[in-house]
């Protein structure tokens, strides 16, 4: 197991603008990335007691993870809607019938300054349950167009095989 070696020359957090997502084995990331959900868990509480013992015990239950949302700029890139259509996609009138590009697992690098990733993240088993491929349009707004989309998801994990190179 790979072990974690911190700069010690580092003292200052890292932004949260610098990122990447990659879907499945690519190695190229997902095009025009904005925005990302924050990655949260959270475990059910179930409390017992022993014989005769007056105090209640807590002990772990079952672990949920919350959606992830990603969202993007509207570009030519077709990622977010060629998974989103994975399961939702009509064809000719009757429901796809290939869920084998359902779930992917993403991948989230934070980069430093120097754009090298830093901390990496892994999302296993994600599938989209949400998608929105377009904005609400007003002719006299000013916003650019957005589409986004929501990722249930099975676990996530830090990968510990990162570590901050020394010198930026």
């Amino acid at each position: 197991m790979p072990t974690f070696t911190a700069n010690v020359n580092r003292f200052d957090t890292y932004k949260t603008y610098r990122f990447l997502i990659y879907f499945g084995a690519s190695t190229a990331p997902v095009a025009a990335v904005s925005k990302v959900g924050g990655l949260k868990r959270s475990s059910d509480v179930i409390e017992y007691k022993q014989g005769g013992d007056p105090i209640s015990r807590k002990g772990l239950g079952r672990t949920k993870y919350e959606p992830i949302t990603l969202e993007r700029g509207l570009t030519h890139d077709l990622d977010f809607a060629t998974w989103a259509n994975a399961a939702q996609v009509l064809d000719k009138g009757s429901a796809s019938t290939s869920l084998k590009n359902l779930r992917k697992e993403v991948r989230i690098d934070l980069l430093n300054e120097a754009g090298q990733p830093v901390y990496r993240f892994n999302i296993h088993r994600c599938w989209v349950s949400e998608y929105q491929a377009l904005p609400d349009l007003d002719a006299s707004g000013t916003a650019i167009a957005l589409e986004h989309i929501k990722l249930e998801n099975e676990g996530w994990e830090y990968d510990a095989s990162l570590t901050e190179p020394t010198e930026i």
